[in-house]
């Protein structure tokens, strides 16, 4: 695990070099990079998991697992945060950033790779499962409610976001598309030609390193004052929201690899697409960037010890 953080960790240094060498492109490479994974890369990688994997009830009781996570530590830090940020001050902007970045990790950019060297490809499902069927659904239905509640400019941002308008966009994910197009491949049991499949799986292998080179891309210097009102954030995204999950896991039947990965996925930082939430929304960019780079470096001391600590189940 160690080993596999510090791979990682060169390769994020190498994306806050290249930003800080070449600031000016940065922006525009990490888009393009985001855009080419999203649509391309990642759905070729769903793809060839679901027509290889086995689907179980797994894929049913990892989001389940997932989703009571992401629900309690919402609810965390709805119940810190309101009587908090009145006494530190807290405008809506702030408050509503840290909120969401309680809750939603890097389970994709930074968990799939991760869960990958941990427990081998065969295990590249349950970051799928956690994400596309779990975390994404609640981001952009609940998400973007609490978004919208504590925008800073509510004008700006939308008066609402409809439930259908959220739907819709779930449903036009080419990630997900790729899961139903491999699973349906393999139940109804369509031989695939080794050059195709040969083709997605160079395709998907271009995930991991691309995706942490993005993380190094987004990651800017931090403001120190945000210290302070960040520490419960992470404090309920590091070690609460894991514990929730691992409680989850064990009370839904959750075991063996599918348990450890529910884990250490709860245990991601928080996710950078948390970014993008706060400007779309007219929350605190500062501080959502200051929660990816705080928790991100926090989690190369939080996920061994998550990882050490579920290694006997």
């Amino acid at each position: 695990m160690t080993f596999t953080l510090l791979s990682f960790g060169l390769i994020i240094l190498a994306g806050i070099v290249f930003r800080r060498l070449n600031a000016a492109q940065a922006a525009a490479v990490r888009h393009s990079i985001n855009l080419c994974v999203f649509n391309v890369f990642l759905p070729a990688l769903c793809l060839t998991i679901f027509y290889t994997a086995i689907i179980d009830s797994e894929a049913l009781l990892v989001p389940l697992t997932a989703a009571l996570s992401i629900s309690i530590s919402l609810a965390a830090a709805y119940l810190v945060y309101l009587p908090l940020s009145k006494r530190m001050g807290l405008d809506s902007g702030e408050t509503g950033i840290l909120i969401i970045a309680s809750a939603f990790g890097n389970v994709t950019y930074l968990g799939l790779p991760i869960i990958i060297e941990l427990y081998g490809v065969g295990a590249a499902k349950y970051p799928i499962y956690y994400d596309l069927l779990a975390t994404t659904p609640i981001l952009w239905i609940a998400g973007a409610q609490i978004a919208v509640r504590f925008a800073s400019s509510p004008a700006d941002a939308g008066a609402s976001v409809s439930i259908s308008s959220s739907l819709r966009t779930i449903a036009l994910l080419p990630p997900l598309w790729g899961c139903l197009a491999g699973a349906v491949l393999q139940a109804a049991h369509v031989p695939m030609p080794e050059f195709i499949l040969k083709a997605l799986t160079m395709l998907g292998g271009l995930v991991t390193p691309l995706m942490i080179f993005s993380v190094g891309l987004a990651i800017t210097v931090p403001n120190v004052k945000h210290a302070a009102v960040a520490a419960p954030a992470a404090l309920i995204k590091l070690a609460v929201s894991p514990l929730v999950a691992f409680a989850a896991a064990r009370l839904l039947g959750v075991q063996a690899t599918a348990l450890k990965s529910c884990v250490i996925e709860g245990a991601m930082p928080t996710m950078v697409l948390s970014l993008l939430i706060a400007d779309k929304f007219k929350l605190n960019t500062p501080l959502a960037a200051f929660m990816i780079v705080a928790t991100t470096a926090l989690s190369f001391v939080v996920l061994p010890i998550a990882a050490h600590m579920i290694s006997g189940f």
